[in-house]
């Protein structure tokens, strides 16, 4: 039987548990990747109940529905498409008046809007009583009290849904009105975009039009002034803007926001909010939020929250990869070895041993085993609500290289793994940051790379010149950081964000989030490591290495001072790091490194292996958030940084200590 298809969205501010009630919704069924031409991830995903088959997209959270970030933009642009049969809005009762600030926008969209008004047991707990009907009375439309961590309101939530497509619940959102002198200006600006520019109101709602105009959104201004007649319209709206901004005495946006304020402050909030007792004056949540924002006793706090996530992650994920590396490398690889081997010729035996085979175990026994805890912690920490106090904390620091406090988190985790720090790039507001951060975190000393570096220095030169190399690596990222803030268009985001209350995470909301990021990631990256693992075991099989080497030769030998057969072990270095450490001992033939390079030799081979492009699951993990032209764009500045610093140490080496 053919089932009936409804197209739901999922709109909602950060923290109001709107992942919690997609996660209900759909289960396991959802598909996690990123907006078309964007690095903002997109979940969605169906249920099916009864005859219909509802499919879920889960909107970016937003604070509001302007053109100051992709999210807003992409939020706006989805529920403007109406490829939504209806919009689900979000909302946290325990605090309904920043909450309907939202609302109110998804009204003037003239979106059929359900609103789900979840965490009832936090308001409750805070002694708000919300008067829920009188609340869908005021609003216009259906109002679900839920309290999504437990599942209470999810199954009216969905029979609302279906009983508004077919016909049962009447959903008006109500027209609200500004205060005299903006209305005034909004209803004159609205009949003359339909005048002037009616090809444009077959798509926006006029008077949507007429308020982001006011507003000076950027997009709506750029669209409007591409068309016929939009000079008349740009220059109506100025004249409005000056003549509101001299009456009221403050920019537009300003007004425009204090407005719907006022809406909910005036018109809504006294008729449905009461507060039945005062809270309790210091709750757990309240001491625990003034100990880990503390300007002096947060930081131990917040190192030791970090360290434990640093151990958990890689004592964890090394647990894991010895697990799965039993498996498949000890176990799996040699029978599929024994079985193809015996079938083709040797050379495109080893191809597909080697490269396909090998890539594809790759995937399951290098990066898993630390993306799955990653994500795990990740989804804990997001939960608690404890990322926006280390945010706040680091945020001064972060400052200095262009980014804010939230780029701490994925930079910590660079120096267990690349990949899950590519991944929590994403926790960035603007495009901008998530490239610079992206641009960054390739740079970090991974696990794998830590391996080479003592396994070289460590061993054969001392521990000090250990250290020597982390403070280099240091002040190599907060320079380049530096000078990438310089150059890359736009300016620093500030920060300014929620400090929501510490919750309790619910076990199954995080390992279903967990599951599908992680899942994500395996469907998106293993065909590109799988790809590149090819690829290099057929440049070797080929026998192109002599070839590669004598044209390294010139920047290897030339400028880094190196034998030129080195240049394999970095090649191949791609697929995992510590490869270069065991690939140069075979091509100088020896494991004891230090009677066939000069102590000069090897801190320059580490230095450039410390910087140099990342390894194949780090690129992969680069291409999913930024893309294949971003992605290969980063990959190429870590070998000219990496060459940089290689011969700068050659340099120094050379001329300053005579080694």
């Amino acid at each position: 039987m053919v089932k009936r298809k409804i197209n739901v969205a999922l709109a909602g501010q950060p923290n109001v548990g709107k992942s919690v009630i997609f996660n209900s919704l759909v289960g396991g069924s959802q598909i996690v990747g990123n907006w078309p031409g964007k690095t903002v991830e997109k979940a969605e995903g169906r249920l099916i109940y009864g005859d219909y088959e509802i499919n879920v997209v889960d909107l970016p959270g937003t604070y509001s529905l302007s053109s100051y970030s992709e999210e807003e933009v992409i939020a706006r642009e989805y529920i403007l498409s109406k490829e939504s049969d209806i919009v689900v809005n979000v909302v946290d009762a325990s605090a309904l008046e920043r909450n309907l600030y939202l609302t109110i926008q998804l009204f003037e969209l003239e979106a059929p809007v359900i609103v789900a008004l979840n965490l009832m047991d936090v308001a409750q707990s805070k002694g708000i009583r919300i008067d829920v009907d009188e609340l869908s009375k005021i609003l216009g439309v259906p109002v679900i009290p839920m309290v999504a961590v437990t599942g209470r309101g999810i199954d009216v939530l969905v029979k609302t849904i279906i009983d508004f497509v077919e016909g049962h619940v009447k959903v008006s959102p109500t027209k609200f009105k500004y205060g005299r002198e903006v209305e005034e200006k909004i209803s004159i600006l609205s009949e003359s975009i339909k005048k002037y520019l009616p090809q444009l109101c077959s798509k926006y709602p006029p008077r949507w039009l007429a308020i982001k105009l006011l507003e000076g959104d950027e997009n709506v201004l750029k669209i409007v002034e591409s068309l016929e007649n939009g000079r008349i319209i740009t220059l109506l709206v100025q004249e409005f803007v000056d003549e509101l901004e001299r009456i009221h005495g403050e920019k537009i946006s300003s007004i425009i926001s204090s407005e719907r304020y006022s809406i909910i402050s005036r018109d809504i909030l006294p008729k449905v909010q009461f507060i039945e007792r005062a809270p309790i004056s210091r709750t757990f949540s309240d001491k625990l939020n003034y100990w880990t924002t503390h300007p002096i006793l947060g930081y131990p706090i917040l190192i030791l929250v970090f360290l434990t996530i640093f151990y958990a992650i890689f004592s964890g994920g090394r647990l894991l990869e010895d697990a799965l590396s039993y498996i498949f490398d000890e176990n799996l690889m040699p029978w599929i070895s024994g079985i193809i081997s015996g079938i083709l010729p040797e050379t495109i035996s080893n191809i597909v041993i080697n490269g396909f085979f090998g890539g594809l175990i790759a995937t399951l026994t290098i990066s898993l085993p630390y993306i799955l805890p990653f994500y795990f912690i990740l989804s804990i920490l997001e939960d608690t609500g404890y990322m926006p106090r280390a945010a706040y904390l680091m945020d001064a620091f972060m400052h200095r290289i262009g980014l804010h406090g939230k780029a701490f988190l994925p930079l910590m985790l660079g120096y267990g793994c690349n990949v899950p720090a590519c991944l929590g790039c994403r926790i960035m507001e603007s495009d901008r940051e998530k490239l610079l951060l992206s641009f960054l975190v390739v740079l970090i000393p991974c696990s794998a790379r830590t391996v080479v570096i003592l396994g070289i220095v460590g061993k054969y030169i001392g521990f000090t010149y250990v250290l020597m190399l982390y403070l280099i690596n240091i002040i190599v990222i907060v320079l380049f950081g530096y000078a990438l803030n310089r150059l890359l268009p736009g300016c620093p985001v500030g920060l300014i964000m929620e400090m929501p209350d510490y919750r309790k995470p619910v076990l199954k909301a995080v390992v279903l989030k967990t599951w599908h990021r992680v899942k994500g990631f395996i469907y998106e990256a293993s065909p590109l490591i799988v790809a590149g693992s090819v690829i290099l075991e057929t440049i070797y099989q080929l026998n192109m290495v002599p070839l590669i080497s004598y044209y390294a030769s010139p920047l290897i030998s030339g400028l880094l001072g190196l034998p030129a057969v080195t240049a394999f072990p970095l090649i191949f270095g791609i697929l995992r790091k510590e490869l270069a450490l065991i690939l140069l001992q075979e091509v100088i033939g020896s494991s004891a490194l230090n009677l066939v390079l000069s102590v000069k030799q090897m801190l320059v081979f580490t230095v450039v292996v410390m910087f140099f492009i990342p390894c194949v699951a780090t690129i992969a993990a680069c291409v999913r958030e930024e893309g294949w032209r971003r992605a290969t764009l980063i990959s190429l500045s870590t070998i000219v940084i990496s060459i940089l610093a290689g011969w700068v140490t050659n340099i120094v080496l050379t001329f300053l200590f005579g080694l």
